[in-house]
């Protein structure tokens, strides 16, 4: 199934779903507006894309200066899709954290999303419209060791789902786009060693991009969890959390060891892993 063309504008896109869901999206023919911080990345993304029209947006999506200058380019673009791709990630108990880094992922995570998807919304509401948060199974699934990454995209399905709801009298549709750990460069070597130890199954971004491409040409509204046994797990952690509780305290010493940097492991060449 394919899309009717589309003016895309994709925050977070350099990282490693968000550069894939731009090569998935030119590939059909649909022109993006590629935002970050990084112009050096986004230039080599937007020389490796399929097909003409698409534009960068070198911003810091975070401040108020960065938001007023999107609104002037989706307008300029006349974006008719969203898909908020932004996210960091740390492996670290909530003891060994900072306030600082609280701001950091709770800023990156879920406010950045919130403010865009406002930002956007008076030029969404004149036309048929798509917004997507990309958020992660662990929106759903508290995980030790992610304390602060987990608050982060409850929130922003939280949000999403809301927004869904308050929108549902106009002709924008809201999709929450949840992967589960994805292979990127964006987690660091621990997590990468611990997902190994733990046999984490992991998802190339490039699927997850297909995925997210059938959701849009079916357009699709609501949730959408990705991987299995995760997607499992996200209804039982629901329904039965207890289940889910048992099952995660076996993983809680390898997790702990890992957060310490106590744990040596071998890393296979090339290999990244990241928790959406």
């Amino acid at each position: 199934m394919t899309l009717p063309r589309r003016r895309v504008v994709i925050s977070g896109a350099s990282g490693g779903i968000g550069s894939a869901i731009a090569k998935a999206l030119a590939v059909q023919g649909h022109e993006l507006l590629l935002c970050g911080r990084n112009s050096s990345k986004l230039n080599q993304l937007k020389e490796e894309l399929e097909g003409t029209g698409h534009q960068l947006l070198t911003a810091d999506l975070t401040t108020a200066a960065g938001l007023k200058t999107l609104l002037a380019a989706a307008q300029a673009f006349d974006a008719d899709t969203l898909i908020n791709c932004l996210g960091v990630n740390q492996l670290q108990t909530l003891s060994a954290t900072s306030a600082a880094d609280s701001e950091r992922i709770l800023n990156t995570n879920l406010l950045a999303p919130i403010n865009i998807c406002r930002t956007l919304l008076p030029l969404f509401q004149l036309k048929p419209s798509t917004i997507v948060n990309v958020g992660s199974i662990l929106g759903s699934i508290g995980y030790a060791g992610s304390t602060l990454y987990c608050a982060s995209k409850a929130g922003l399905h939280g949000f999403t789902e809301a927004l869904r709801r308050e929108l549902a009298d106009t002709k924008i549709s809201v999709l929450y786009l949840a992967p589960r750990a994805t292979d990127t460069e964006l987690n660091n070597q621990e997590m990468q060693q611990m997902n190994q130890q733990l046999g984490n199954k992991t998802d190339s971004p490039e699927w997850v991009a297909e995925q997210l491409c059938q959701a849009l040409a079916q357009r699709r509204q609501g949730d959408l969890y990705l991987g299995w046994p995760e997607s499992l797990f996200v209804r039982i952690n629901a329904l039965l959390p207890r289940v889910v509780d048992k099952s995660l305290l076996k993983q809680l010493p390898i997790i702990k060891r890992f957060c310490q940097g106590t744990t040596p492991a071998p890393q296979t060449a090339g290999e990244r892993h990241e928790v959406s």
